[in-house]
């Protein structure tokens, strides 16, 4: 063994020490600080998402600039990590190669593999860099992002691969009869050694051999301390996401109000979250493309997903050490921070005393928030913001009762009239006056069952414009001979509002009763017209023990039509629609071709035209989240943002599949002083229908 071979093995020994301790302190911060979580289940959806999410970058790619870059690096790290490994074993183990245990064809598809991308990393890493120094996209500034660490990041990545590069070259012009065209860069660059002496080659192939080895450690170790830790967590991330199965997405945690020795609901610091949360925080990249997309930050609103994400991993790297005794650590951050003595023990004590909540991230970010879900589809690494939001929501109205004074009324309403209105309940079927709609009361006393219940929402009950939808759908449902019943004054809100503004006691109760209801009826098919009722139902309902088929209106009027069922004349005149994404149609439920496919059946001459958000990449129309009884008083409103850009689209009619975007398009296009019609896709079909219209 020479001197230089026992030096490494013991760099190596001492590295891979340190970064198991660090990978373990990390585990343990996050698991002894978080609440405990089940993430085994489902484990073919979690794979699926493992390979189409982390692997094939899906996500990243969504970015049509800085995707495929990043892409790039990481498919790169993936397939040089093998060549890596290759030198770190010839370091332990001299004269290791792959050459003496692969087939020729499969070393050479090995080697030529390493040299396209090194040089593919490296030339989007260059172009990264001059992304960060130069260009400084919007997306990358604010939220005291670590700048200056992506770029050293970046720069050591770039040295990685030219030091792979100069290691092959150094080989080549040092034996030239080894030369191969499957490295055909090293290859290239060995004839500009050529004229070196042997010495001065092996001393560049031996230096270049021991920086790449010795900096490959450097990175593994600074990880740990880096934003770049998403490098080794991202992919455990992606399968440990959040998922309740196959195409369930957006489902908020059940909350178990009865719990016996439960003393607090929500969460008010990262003791309070799941432990998933907690590696949401670990991995997070900083790249700010949720923000980018989040309609509270785009029209002026405090909110940042990412800095709620970087707010709990400060919180949580600032308290988990001495959580847990880790006590070596605690001081060396506030060494670190510039503080010693007296003032580490100061620093303990208001470390012990912070809070996630108020210390970190205020109301005011919080009740910003529509919970449209964009930030979620947009992170790359599959993050849940949303889940930390609302899990501070409830701990500020359940346990300390602070909410926006506006939304009082609405939780009132709520309460005593089972809507977010003070409606009377008697009146929820006076929009279907004269249109002979029986309630489910009523089938059964004639002893029928309906083929399908028509949930009609608190908004096609209460609001003027709404019931003008139900009442369309109704004309839709008869036209097509469905046998259908609704509930009328016994149906209540479905507690989507109060459930999304922290109330979850109020949520279950409204829940539990309309479940008592519709198993009362024995009712197996819902269709509803409001996305948040089809969500709410077909996706929570079943933590509390309601199972239904829930349909929204879109899907079913295809289905409809599918079976032609639909007498439509199949005239009209020529017109341009433009169609607005529901959040919770789209984001949260993948429907985002049945009110088009429905739209462009009835309307042969009619035109689509997509505003630059759509679909996946929609914006909201800001009532999400509660967010329709509270005022936007700081920014521009997220309703005349949205509407802005579909009227840009120069469509003669704007449609809808949402009661509640309805409400806010309607309110944006009389606010930008237009005429132009706000329609649901149901008053498009129902204006269609042959003598029914």
């Amino acid at each position: 063994m020479t001197v230089g071979h026992g030096i490494f093995i013991l760099i190596v020994v001492l590295s891979l020490s340190f970064f198991s301790y660090n990978a373990q302190r990390l585990v343990r911060y996050m698991m002894s600080i978080g609440q405990p979580e089940n993430r085994t289940d489902h484990p073919l959806t979690r794979i699926k998402n493992l390979f189409i999410i982390g692997l094939a970058q899906k996500k990243i790619l969504r970015d049509a600039v800085a995707g495929p870059l990043h892409a790039s690096v990481f498919w790169g790290f993936v397939v040089l990590t093998i060549g890596t490994a290759e030198i770190i074993v010839q370091g332990l183990f001299p004269g290791f190669t792959y050459a003496a245990i692969l087939p020729v064809p499969l070393y050479e598809f090995y080697i030529l593999s390493q040299e396209l991308f090194a040089v593919l990393v490296l030339a989007a890493v260059a172009v990264l860099l001059y992304r960060r120094i130069v260009v400084k996209p919007k997306r990358l500034q604010g939220d005291k992002v670590h700048s200056g660490d992506a770029i050293l990041i970046l720069s050591m990545i770039g040295a990685l691969m030219v030091s792979l590069i100069t290691l092959g070259a150094f080989g080549f012009a040092l034996h030239p009869d080894s030369s191969t065209i499957f490295q055909p860069v090293s290859l290239a660059l060995s004839h500009v050694f050529g004229g070196l002496s042997a010495g001065t080659l092996e001393a560049g192939r031996e230096t270049s051999w021991w920086f790449h080895a010795l900096l490959i450690l450097v990175f593994l170790n600074y990880l740990p301390y880096s934003k770049h830790l998403h490098v080794l967590t991202s992919l455990p991330n992606t399968y440990l996401a959040n998922t309740s199965g196959p195409g369930v997405k957006g489902a908020m945690s059940y909350m178990d109000l009865e719990a016996e020795g439960a003393e607090q609901f929500g969460a008010s610091d990262v003791t309070q979250l799941g432990w998933k949360s907690l590696l949401d925080s670990y991995s997070c990249t900083e790249c700010g493309r949720c923000t980018a997309v989040c309609p509270a930050n785009i029209t002026g609103k405090l909110l940042s997903p990412r800095k709620i994400m970087i707010n709990t991993r400060q919180r949580l790297m600032e308290l988990a050490p001495l959580a847990t005794g880790d006590f070596g650590e605690f001081e060396h951050h506030t060494l670190v921070a510039g503080e010693g003595g007296d003032a580490g023990d100061a620093s303990a004590s208001a470390a012990l005393g912070n809070t996630l909540l108020d210390n970190y991230i205020t109301e005011e970010e919080l009740w910003a928030c529509t919970s449209c879900r964009a930030c979620v589809e947009e992170c790359p690494v599959s993050i849940d913001q949303l889940d930390i939001i609302n899990e501070l929501r409830r701990d500020l109205v359940l346990m300390e009762s602070r909410f926006p004074p506006e939304i009082q009324p609405a939780f009132e309403s709520l309460e005593k009239n089972g809507s977010p209105w003070a409606f009377d309940p008697g009146d929820r079927a006076k929009w279907a006056e004269g249109m002979d709609i029986p309630t489910m009361a009523e089938m059964v006393e004639r002893g029928e069952r309906p083929e399908v219940l028509f949930w009609v929402g608190c908004m096609g009950s209460f609001d003027d414009r709404a019931k003008k939808i139900a009442v369309a759908f109704a004309r839709v449902l008869q036209a097509a001979k469905v046998k259908f019943a609704i509930l009328g004054q016994e149906e209540k809100c479905n507690g989507d509002p109060a459930r999304r503004m922290g109330n979850e006691y109020l949520y279950q109760m409204l829940a539990r009763d309309n479940i008592e209801t519709l198993d009362r009826y024995g009712v197996e098919t819902i269709v509803t017209n409001c996305p948040h009722c089809f969500h709410q139902i077909g996706n929570e309902y079943p933590q509390l023990g309601g199972n239904y088929e829930v349909i929204h209106h879109s899907t079913y009027i295809e289905k409809l039509m599918d079976e032609n069922r639909l007498p439509l004349n199949g005239e009209g005149k020529a017109l341009t629609v433009a169609y607005h994404d529901s959040c919770y149609l789209g984001r949260y439920n993948g429907i985002y071709e049945a009110p088009r496919e429905t739209m462009k059946r009835a309307l042969p001459m009619m035109t689509l035209v997509e505003p630059p958000r759509n679909r996946s990449k929609g914006l909201c129309c800001g009532a999400g989240g509660g967010r329709m009884w509270m005022e936007e008083t700081v920014g521009k409103r997220i309703n005349v943002e949205r509407t802005e850009e579909l009227l840009a689209t120069g469509a003669d009619v704007l449609a809808v599949a949402c009661p509640f975007c309805m409400t806010m398009i309607g309110d944006g296009v009389k606010a930008q002083g237009s005429s132009v019609p706000v329609l649901d896709i149901s008053e498009v079909i129902a204006q269609q229908l042959g003598n029914q219209s």
